[in-house]
């Protein structure tokens, strides 16, 4: 029997206690902008929303930067486990750390240095520019320390430490929340209270998870294992790609699907900033639904990839096919609410007038109608990376968002305006799942050839 419980215990049992700590502190990191984004819309109204949308791509690049580093390093730190090699995990996990503080150091001077012109990238009309810069000006600030604390998440939870690092960002969430309506509505503070509220939550985060440097289970780390090496870097970078491509495809898409829309709206009744702030809402909305299925990929990786070290294949398939009939009902609840009630779901975002509400329904209905299988291409990227097989793993990613999705946002408006738009997104989810099972499907059955004949050379021994 294997000492590391990865090995040996019951998959549905680690995957329970590993997956569901981590849909948690998923779903918890959504609400920072979620929360701003419901407070501000009662508060500030509809341009106050559609300023924290211009400004999101900061935080999706933000969580690019933290997967990059954070799903790198965790994910050779789970193979060095697995293949016994305690020393090379803490250098991995060390040389992590160090990277996670240079990288936000580095990004939030590039951020408030450029702030104007990144939101005029990102498609921030005139009406919404001053709330968007005084959103983004106190949102940067909290980056470096969001960085870390997402990293470190990971680590800690490959550490087998699931439920501390769902407290991490539970602490933080919930300063947040607190903060939130006490700065908009008591103080009248508006986006910069909003902004200060989740600076202030992920400064409470961060304080958290750098406490788990003293309380590693399965390592020890001394100084040298901060020391960066340019070998290091690069191969935490590499295991990383997959999950971090797919954040910068996503910022990308998203900075392409503002300026879409503004362009389209605009010939429309619907005006510029009336798409801008519906979109934002619908994003926001399905960010709950894949921060679940992100939650289940970050959950079942260090299982995977242990597994795959020890060269027991045939947990590593059942853990994947597993987190897959869970993303599946995740996803079939998900589906039924934002078809079935679109409009109660927008109104949590505040009020609108008419053309805003029907818009907003139009978009949740028609962007988000393959939602029932858009998990499956996160979850097979992912598992191409815990694997090790990092290159496939970031093609994975760029298919939905680079080669489908960006595309079509391009080429079908021009025959169906902004409606072409909306049809973009779920002709992309299916594209993009039928490769992810093509792929993935491939990788199952390769893997069950080597187990048989690793049987077979077991019993050719034993005769």
């Amino acid at each position: 029997m294997n000492e590391n419980p990865l090995g040996y215990e019951k998959i549905s049992k680690l995957l329970k206690n590993f997956a569901i700590p981590s849909i948690m502190a998923m779903l918890i990191s959504s609400l920072y902008n979620i929360v701003d984004q419901i407070f501000i819309g009662q508060g500030v109204g509809y341009l106050g929303n559609a300023a924290t949308n211009v400004s999101y791509p900061f935080s999706t690049i933000c969580l690019a930067i933290a997967l990059l580093i954070g799903i790198g390093s965790a994910s050779r730190f789970s193979l060095y486990l697995g293949n016994k090699e305690p020393e090379a995990a803490a250098r991995a996990a060390g040389s992590g750390l160090s990277l996670m503080v240079i990288s936000g150091i580095v990004y939030l001077v590039i951020g408030e240095s450029l702030l104007p012109q990144f939101l005029k990238l990102f498609g921030a009309t005139t009406d919404v520019f001053p709330y968007a810069r005084q959103y983004a000006g106190v949102t940067l600030v909290g980056m470096p320390f969001l960085i870390i604390t997402n990293g470190m998440s990971n680590l800690i939870r490959a550490d087998g430490s699931p439920r501390y690092s769902m407290a991490c960002m539970v602490i933080g969430a919930v300063a947040n929340t607190i903060l939130d309506p006490i700065f908009i509505f008591v103080f009248h503070w508006g986006m910069f209270g909003a902004a200060l509220a989740t600076v202030l939550g992920q400064i409470l985060s961060f304080a958290f998870a750098v406490r788990y440097l003293w309380h590693f289970k399965t390592i020890r780390l001394e100084k040298s294992c901060f020391r960066l090496k340019v070998s290091e870097c690069l191969k935490t970078c590499s295991m990383g790609a997959s999950s971090s491509v797919n954040q910068i495809a996503i910022t990308l898409v998203q900075i392409i699907l503002f300026n879409s829309l503004t362009f389209y709206g605009a010939k429309t009744a619907y005006g510029s900033d009336i798409p801008l702030a519906a979109c934002g809402i619908v994003m926001k909305t399905n960010a709950i639904i894949l921060a679940i299925v992100i939650g289940i990929s970050q959950g079942v990786q260090p299982i995977i990839g242990f597994n795959y070290g020890a060269r027991q294949y045939s947990r590593v398939r059942e853990a994947y096919l597993l987190a897959i009939k869970w993303n599946m009902v995740v996803s079939a609840v998900g589906f039924c609410l934002l078809q079935c009630f679109p409009q109660q779901i927008i109104s949590l975002f505040g009020d609108g007038d008419k053309l805003y509400l029907e818009f907003a329904v139009l978009f949740m209905r028609i962007y988000l109608f393959m939602v029932l299988v858009n998990g499956v291409q996160l979850l097979s990227s992912s598992f191409f990376t815990a694997i090790g097989k990092a290159m496939k793993g970031a093609l994975l990613a760029l298919t939905r968002q680079v080669f489908f999705l960006i595309p079509l946002i391009l080429v079908l408006p021009l025959g169906f305006g902004i409606m072409g738009v909306l049809y973009a997104g779920p002709i992309a989810d299916f594209a993009a799942f039928v490769l992810s099972v093509l792929l993935v499907s491939r990788e199952l059955r390769r893997q069950k050839m080597l187990s048989q004949n690793a049987q077979g050379a077991v019993l050719a021994e034993t005769d």
